[in-house]
């Protein structure tokens, strides 16, 4: 039997404005659980987001190679998040997800769930003829993991857990401008590379056919019906 859960397209939305719809969902699925609310209100939202970098709780601050000054000219925010992980972006033809599920009502380990979410990825990047993968202590999905020097992220993946509730999620390089790339260490890393679909296929990508593809892995992966 699929676990049903709801879907929502914000669009393109600002980071904090997504961070409180988050944070709401978040809230309501603790309050559900604590009051023994078995079919608690799971959900995955999409969205891109104008130019944002955000650090993880355990990120430095340093790997934001810029200042507020520069910020500003190149039309870019920063925020301080509660997600795991280091330093990203976010912009433009990137898609967002964000999956708000209680893993105790899908009987997932937060590993399992992690490894499910890059897997949603990897599966809609094959769909492409993309080969990905998964890079040893990194998370997030990467290309060329086995050509030393090569390795390049085009997927990034940061979440935050409390009591099994998850937030946050992944960061799809679609039509990305990687030129804002260029102004971080990516997720601290100063010796890989970050790419994006469009660069790799050599071409444009239809942003909307991409959201088709990975609610049908996500779906199939996770087992899961979406309302």
């Amino acid at each position: 039997m699929q676990n049903k859960i709801t879907f929502q397209d914000l669009g393109i939305t600002e980071y904090k404005k997504a961070w409180n719809l988050q944070e709401r969902v978040f809230d309501n699925i603790l309050n559900e659980k604590a009051n023994s609310v078995k079919n608690a209100e799971n959900t995955l939202f999409f969205c891109e987001h104008p130019h944002v970098y955000t650090l993880g709780k355990s990120g430095e601050k340093n790997n934001l190679l810029i200042d507020s000054k520069f910020l500003q000219k190149i039309n870019a925010s920063y925020f301080k998040t509660n997600r795991g992980g280091d330093i990203t972006y976010h912009g433009p033809g990137q898609i967002v997800g964000y999956p708000i599920l209680d893993l105790e009502y899908f009987n997932l380990g937060i590993k399992q769930y992690i490894y499910q979410l890059e897997e949603v990825i990897i599966s809609t990047l094959s769909d492409y003829r993309v080969k990905a993968s998964r890079l040893d202590g990194a998370a997030g999905v990467w290309l060329d993991t086995a050509n030393k020097g090569k390795a390049r992220k085009i997927c990034a993946v940061g979440v935050r857990v409390s009591k099994l509730v998850t937030m946050h999620g992944f960061a799809f390089n679609v039509n990305t401008n990687l030129n804002y790339f260029n102004y971080i260490n990516p997720c601290g890393f100063v010796d890989k590379g970050v790419t994006s679909l469009e660069k790799e296929v050599g071409e444009k990508i239809d942003i909307k056919e991409v959201k088709h593809k990975l609610l049908l892995n996500f779906s199939r992966i996770f087992h899961v019906k979406f309302n």
